[in-house]
């Protein structure tokens, strides 16, 4: 820029003059007297052409408080780097240029070094730099080494993120040093598979400076955390940058440039492997043709898009690649990839099968060769080929580069975008199918439901899950979801959730008293005590309500009137009876309830690997946890806790209202007073027998109102009344209970109560009527 000035005050014109003689004219320029002084005052005050970047981008951050970088917590964080974080790129450490001894490709590095210098002359440096068809030729020859490292700052935006927040990294490495999580424990497996063969990564130099970057990303971002790929990518990006910028180039790919590509699901890679087909069938229809089936391309071009080439190229060629990744994103990988095929066309055409046309393509990245790099020998793979290979043509990588730009550089990026748009939803249904099929897999193991009944219990299942999320902003659903869970963990409800799917689905939900059922099992079922179910767990439950047997619905029964899933319920509103509010219902299923030998479980569970907090995790816990459950026998009824006498008492009740409306109502009453009869006599004798000395109060004085009939048109509230005044009288006598096996011997003598549990239920007209229904009764409530 050779001048500044007003060109137009009426219309708030600039005009700016440069040396090419070249002058740009701007209207309608809003505050544009300011913007002239201050484009004039830069003009004066740029006397030399050469500014570092980071001068630039301080100066830029720190327009409106200067004092800001030479104060407080820059200085501290600089310190702190000192000590614990390296300040240069590996590359200068382990490969320093020497300047007096320069070679032919020596001499090729630093005249691009000067063309890039003629550049930043005429178009500007750092930030205020103008990407042209210059600069572009200029990446795609490759940048120079000393540069390398600055501008994948600069293209990425990563300077931008590092300039305004100073000291940030330090921060994160004083936090996340020490920490043992998954993630960590993942990193140090992976950190000596790093770049293995070059000598930054054989020392504790590099690796430590690895783990370091690596370990403050995933405290940085639990919910990416670390994925495999990450670790080569970030030693590359350690070879050419310092330690801080290697940080923050990190977090520009995984957050910006490359969306969801770093997760377990790895959608991004997928939604782009998905477009890279597409192009395909655009720009290479007679090797569309030829493959009959598309997902060929997609399992051998994964690793092409998760470590940009770096996992198939040799490191020299490589880092080309990745020049242009960051000066044009991912539209560079896509026209790389294409031009690869392009060019092992003829040979892929003539391939039998898919294991013939990876070997074709491995092959071809074998002899992909950087002719101009300046790393030494020792460290180029591709100098390092065996002489089986060595009858294979050469290919540059600039030329590959080149050809790439100049055939498929037509590829637009709002047209990229516009595809991931289109295919992102196709590889997002396909992943939950195939989530769905494993689901199913799993629980059709351990239920007798007909695999249609199953899928349209998980399709409700799920349903009841996205309705709570999309219901309530702050559902704890919602909060809890997390895509990269196992299968099994990525869907689960709560217990509202659950008392909903519970009124529609359970043959037991026309009893009275059905809120309290649906709390009950959810406590039941909540083995984690973290308030959230699977489907699983559900599956499992209503498949014992339907296709249990006697016994197994009877111990279903048993377990909701006992600890951990029993708890005392009353509603705060007496006009709603039975009814629960959602607080209530909430607040009674948060609730901790002790039983007889909770003792070593509640250790169990304080010492379990997801108490520990703080992002500390034990794996030796995790496995033990794990071998403790394929190694669980069968429960048996005889290791059932037995029932107390306010717990017997809400036993009965249920059993009364689940016979009413029932065409055997009458026998069932009878039936039930007759057990309930001889199950206290039975307790009465076994503690005559126990204690002949001291004498006892008979239970079945105490124990009148179970035992009798209800008469037709009698107030259930005045019979649970009754009941409750004599479960307090009950309190101040001696203790007796009940444990199953004489439950269930006492009902297995009343054929009547056999009938009923043994009737058959199809839960088909349940699910066509929750299909209906699902969103009405959930607005209900």
């Amino acid at each position: 820029v050779t001048g500044v000035d007003k060109a137009d005050p009426a219309n708030r014109g600039v005009s700016i003059s440069t040396k090419g003689k070249t002058a740009f004219r701007f209207t309608e320029v809003r505050d544009f007297e300011q913007l002239v002084a201050k484009l004039r005052m830069k003009c004066n005050a740029t006397s030399s052409p050469q500014h570092i970047i980071n001068t630039e981008v301080a100066a830029s951050s720190a327009s409106d408080s200067p004092k800001d970088f030479d104060t407080g917590p820059s200085k501290m964080g600089q310190r702190d780097n000192s000590k614990t974080v390296i300040t240069e790129a590996l590359m200068t450490v382990y490969h320093p240029q020497d300047a007096e001894n320069l070679d032919s490709k020596m001499l090729k590095e630093k005249m691009k070094e000067q063309s890039w210098n003629i550049l930043f002359v005429e178009r500007g440096h750092g930030v205020s730099m103008f990407r042209t068809k210059k600069t572009r030729d200029l990446v795609v020859r490759g940048i120079p080494e000393a540069l390398r490292g600055e501008l994948w700052l600069l293209f990425s935006g990563a300077v931008n993120d590092m300039a305004s927040n100073p000291g940030y990294y330090t921060e994160l490495v004083e936090k996340s040093l020490g920490t043992c999580t998954l993630a960590t424990d993942e990193i140090e497996r992976d950190l000596r598979r790093s770049l293995p063969e070059h000598p930054a990564f054989q020392s504790d130099t590099g690796i430590s400076a690895l783990r370091r970057v690596l370990t403050a990303y995933a405290y940085r971002n639990p919910q990416i955390g670390y994925c495999q790929a990450m670790n080569i990518l970030t030693s590359v990006l350690l070879l050419y940058a310092k330690e801080e910028e290697a940080f923050w180039l990190l977090v520009a790919v995984c957050e910006r440039m490359l969306p969801d590509y770093f997760n377990r699901r790895i959608i991004g890679a997928l939604v782009d492997q998905a477009v890279f087909e597409e192009l395909i069938r655009v720009h290479l229809p007679q090797l569309t043709d030829h493959m009959m089936d598309m997902t060929f391309f997609s399992s051998v071009s994964l690793s092409w898009f998760l470590t940009l080439f770096i996992s198939v190229l040799p490191i020299e060629s490589a880092v080309n690649v990745m020049d242009c990744f960051f000066y044009d994103g991912i539209k560079a990988i896509l026209q790389l990839g294409l031009a690869v095929l392009e060019y092992n066309m003829e040979k892929l055409l003539t391939c039998k099968d898919d294991a013939e046309a990876v070997t074709v393509l491995n092959r071809f990245f074998d002899s992909v060769t950087n002719k101009d790099s300046p790393l030494p020998p020792t460290v180029q793979q591709g100098s390092n080929l065996s002489d089986t290979k060595s009858d294979h043509p050469k290919v540059d990588i600039t030329d590959l580069i080149r050809e790439s730009n100049e055939r498929y550089g037509d590829i637009r990026y709002e047209d990229v975008e516009s595809m991931r748009c289109r295919n992102r939803l196709y590889v997002i249904q396909t992943l939950e199918a195939t989530t769905k099929q494993n689901v199913l897999r799993v629980v059709s193991q351990d239920v007798k439901f007909s695999p249609t009944d199953l899928e349209e219990l998980y399709e409700l299942f799920k349903k009841e899950h996205f309705l709570s999320c999309y219901w309530n902003v702050n559902s704890p659903v919602l909060q809890h979801h997390d895509a990269s869970l196992p299968y099994l963990e990525q869907y689960r409800i709560d217990c509202q959730q659950f008392r909903v799917l519970y009124h529609l689905l359970s043959p037991w939900s026309h009893c009275a008293n059905r809120d309290s059922l649906a709390l009950w099992t959810f406590r039941l079922m909540d083995e984690s005590s973290n308030c959230l179910i699977n489907f699983k767990q559900f599956a499992c439950v209503l498949d014992t309500m339907y296709n249990g047997s006697f016994t197994d619905k009877l111990k279903l029964l048993f377990k909701l009137h006992i600890p951990p899933a029993f708890t005392e319920v009353e509603s705060l509103s007496p006009s709603k009876g039975d009814d629960l509010s959602q607080q209530e219902l909430i607040h009674f299923s948060q609730l901790s309830v002790s039983s007889v030998g909770d003792s070593l479980e509640s250790d169990s569970l304080k010492s379990s690997p997801e108490k520990g907090g703080k992002g500390k995790v034990d794996i030796q816990a995790y496995l033990k946890q794990w071998q403790d459950e394929l190694l669980k026998k069968e429960e048996n009824i005889k290791d059932l806790p037995r029932m107390n006498q306010s717990q017997f008492i809400q036993f009965s009740k249920t059993l009364y209202n689940l016979f009413h409306g029932d065409p055997e109502e009458e026998l069932l009453y009878r039936a039930i007073a007759v057990v309930t009869s001889l199950l206290l006599k039975m307790e009465e004798a076994g503690r005559r027998l126990q204690n002949s000395t001291s004498p006892v109060r008979s239970p079945v004085a105490t124990m009148e109102v179970p035992a009798e009939i209800p008469r037709k048109g009698q107030e259930e509230s005045s019979s649970e009344q009754t009941e409750g005044s004599k479960a307090q009288r009950l309190r101040g006598n001696h203790e007796w209970s009940f444990a199953f096996e004489q439950i269930l011997a006492s009902l297995l003598n009343e054929p009547v109560f056999v009938r009923f549990f043994e009737k058959p239920n199809d839960i088909k007209v349940k699910i066509e009527s929750a299909k209906n229904l699902q969103l009405k009764v959930r607005t209900r409530m």
